[in-house]
């Protein structure tokens, strides 16, 4: 079994009160478990448009159940016998775990709805001798972190955890109070993310509202006023598309100073460019203007799914390296730097999605060229005012990035917190 604990010596768990078990050292007052042993566990119901008869009634299937929350607005109907519905009701408390898909993620049941059944693709436990079901959350989330559930899933062309194989599933077993101990302390910094995750959600939105507003003169920042000028993005910048190279043998696995690092699609992620993931290209392919610049905005010209298509990022880095892109991107560069953020902004619009879209419409290549995208209108406000603009959504996007930051952080604690908890490293009884 992979648990990504390296067994200690017997004089060491003699030492620290520990004792050796399947799933590596645990406290000398814990037991080894299994799910089976503490849960009723229960597939939900067949799916069968053609045998189920019964009441229509309300099912949660595999995409609502999410780690930690269940996703009620995924719910569906299908017919329930009177059998049916007092196997398969779910009660406040039940934990809910994928049966396929990402297996093993889970949530509990809170009773949102008054009344609500599950489908095939998801497990039901419900405890039979006091386990903690808060706890047992946290064990799946571990394991299926270190990859303990790999052991158990049955691989056909789709992953997935039979019940006769789930309920042997080994669980640590702490005291009662320690099993409370833990699901609160673990419970409490679970509200701390989802209560970070709301206002991150909520900044987004504000700061969308906030783009649709200014970015179309809607709403106009104290002390500007004059009518916008509809301009050609090519009437204020030019777009420049990406290195042509020959494949493999311009490539190169390490940077040297034959190379440029290359930047591609992957690259652009959330309206940001970052360089994980970057490949080198020989230096004789890139001229000069395609050496990408601060301010430059970095767009996905090409690619298989058109969904990808015209996505943008804006590039700001200065870590000391250059930095070119390849053949099935382009860079919309504009001459004057103080306002080149805002029509980054005007990348991130709705209208500007929609102008992407109307191109592709009906073409089976999803392709975009230079002179396509430098005729795209927009209306233009005088240049203090775009650079006003430019600069209350950066501090809206700096807002977020620390936010987003915060997120990152208080995730990472709590999986720290699982290490120790779930082991007995750390007791807090």
């Amino acid at each position: 079994m992979n648990t990504d604990v390296r067994e200690p010596s017997a004089k060491y768990l003699l030492q620290m009160d520990f004792q050796p078990s399947e799933i590596g050292p645990i406290p000398r007052d814990w037991t080894l478990s299994t799910v089976g042993a503490e849960f009723n566990v229960q597939l939900g119901k067949m799916l069968d448009a053609e045998r189920n008869v019964g009441i229509e009634k309300p099912y949660l299937g595999n995409k609502a159940v999410q780690w930690g929350r269940v996703e009620v607005s995924e719910t569906q109907t299908m017919r329930m016998s009177r059998a049916d519905l007092e196997k398969f009701r779910l009660q406040s408390g039940d934990l809910l775990v994928c049966e396929g898909g990402e297996v093993g993620r889970a949530a509990i049941w809170d009773a949102p709805l008054i009344e609500c059944y599950y489908q095939k693709a998801l497990h039901r436990l419900r405890p039979i001798r006091g386990y903690e079901p808060r706890l047992m959350l946290a064990v799946l989330q571990l394991w299926a972190s270190r990859g303990v559930l790999a052991n158990y899933v049955t691989q056909t062309s789709i992953a997935h955890l039979p019940k006769e194989k789930f309920v042997a599933v080994p669980i640590p077993r702490p005291t009662p109070d320690e099993q409370r101990a833990i699901a609160t302390a673990l419970s409490d910094v679970d509200a701390l993310i989802a209560g970070l995750e709301r206002l991150f959600a909520k900044k987004r939105n504000i700061k969308q509202a906030a783009m649709q507003q200014l970015l179309t003169g809607q709403t106009r920042l104290p002390g500007f006023s004059g009518a916008w000028t509809v301009k050609r993005l090519g009437d204020v910048g030019h777009c420049l598309r990406g290195v042509a190279y020959r494949g493999d043998a311009d490539l190169f696995p390490h940077d040297t100073e034959q190379t440029k690092r290359l930047l591609r699609s992957n690259n652009v992620q959330d309206a940001m460019v970052v360089a994980t993931d970057v490949q080198f290209v020989n230096a004789a392919c890139v001229s000069e203007h395609q050496i990408l610049r601060a301010g430059d905005v970095l767009i996905c010209m090409a690619n298989g799914s058109k969904s990808l298509v015209g996505k943008a990022g804006y590039f700001d880095r200065e870590d000391g390296f250059e930095y070119t892109f390849g053949a099935f991107m382009g860079v919309f560069r504009r001459a004057d730097v103080a306002e080149r953020r805002f029509v980054f902004y005007l990348f991130q619009t709705g209208r500007y999605r929609d102008y992407i879209n109307n191109l592709l419409a009906g073409s089976s290549i999803n392709n975009l060229s230079p002179a396509s995208v430098m005729s795209l209108e927009f209306s233009f406000p005088a240049k203090e005012e775009q650079t006003a603009i430019a600069t209350v959504l950066f501090d809206m996007d700096t807002d977020l990035s620390a936010l987003e930051a915060r997120l990152a952080k208080t995730r990472a604690i709590k999986q720290g917190m699982m290490q120790e908890l779930l082991t007995g490293r750390t007791r807090l009884v």
